[in-house]
């Protein structure tokens, strides 16, 4: 991988653990929340989002809206099943499993079913990446805090979903060449219109309480989640997603910090190792 796809796929991972750390704190936000910042994201996107498809024959392509709908569609339930998650479970539980089952899965897939080959070093450094992961997410001291199995479902549930939003995404902006911020947008309004209908009919009483509630959670997430993608979505045009995959999952030792820092949830001798292992393992993706 070069150096400037490990740099952007690093950055996304900052970004990432900050605005789980947002949505950690709206833990019963559920649809409306999802659907708030799925529409902020739209409105603060849009300019440079349209800027970017004009300028873009390919991205202007009959592809895009199909496309981005696949994408939309998988995200929804990424979305809805992260928030759920944190409702009913720590953070140092979800996260970590989420993280850690979405990149497994990405890169046997894209390695058995894609036929990408990464080299020998690189492939050892992505696995050195997941048992990193691996040593932040376990312990005993995790699986007495509140919620451990439901975590541990919701979070492998979250992890399928990421696995297969990588997949998909990573051909729609190299083997089809979508533009990664036009496609990214266009997905993600896709998200709002396919949650508007099920936030009416069951939820419209909380999108007000919502929004007053928790508008700076809201507007942090808009600005980070899709400038997280946006930046792992450029890095898949030059680096295999199999390594790509894992390596944006550094951002659990970000995440996994902060939590003990911020909620108090323990074992910071145990993280520590873990961010250790992943550096080690980003080190190795780099040569």
């Amino acid at each position: 991988m070069s150096s400037i796809a490990l740099g952007l796929v690093l950055l996304a991972a900052v970004c990432h653990a900050v605005w789980n750390l947002a949505a950690k704190r709206v833990a019963g936000g559920g649809i409306a929340f999802v659907w708030w910042y799925d529409v902020v994201s739209v409105v603060l996107w849009a300019p440079l989002a349209l800027l970017v498809l004009m300028r873009s024959e390919v991205g202007l392509s009959s592809a895009l809206l199909p496309a981005a709908l696949v994408s939309g569609l998988i995200h929804v339930a990424y979305q809805l099943a992260l928030q759920t998650g944190y409702a009913r479970a720590d953070l140092g539980v979800v996260y970590p499993v989420a993280r850690g089952v979405g990149p497994v899965l990405s890169m046997a897939i894209a390695i058995l079913v894609l036929g990408e080959r990464p080299g020998w070093v690189a492939g050892i450094g992505a696995l050195v990446i997941v048992a990193g992961i691996v040593v932040v997410a376990a312990g005993r001291s995790i699986a007495g805090r509140h919620g451990f199995r439901a975590g541990v479902a919701w979070g492998a549930a979250t992890g399928v979903a990421i696995a297969a939003y990588t997949l998909w995404d990573s051909y729609a902006v190299t083997t089809l060449g979508l533009p990664p911020v036009g496609y990214f947008l266009t997905a993600c309004l896709w998200q709002v219109l396919l949650m508007t209908p099920a936030l009416l009919r069951r939820h419209r009483e909380s999108v007000g309480p919502v929004i007053r509630a928790h508008w700076r959670e809201v507007r942090l997430i808009a600005v980070l989640s899709p400038l997280a993608y946006i930046l792992v979505l450029e890095a898949m045009r030059t680096a295999p997603v199999s390594l790509v995959g894992p390596a944006r999952e550094s951002s659990i030792v970000v995440g996994s910090l902060l939590a003990w820092w911020l909620f108090k949830e323990p074992d910071p001798l145990r993280r520590t190792l873990g961010a250790v292992v992943v550096l080690a393992g980003i080190v190795l993706i780099a040569v």
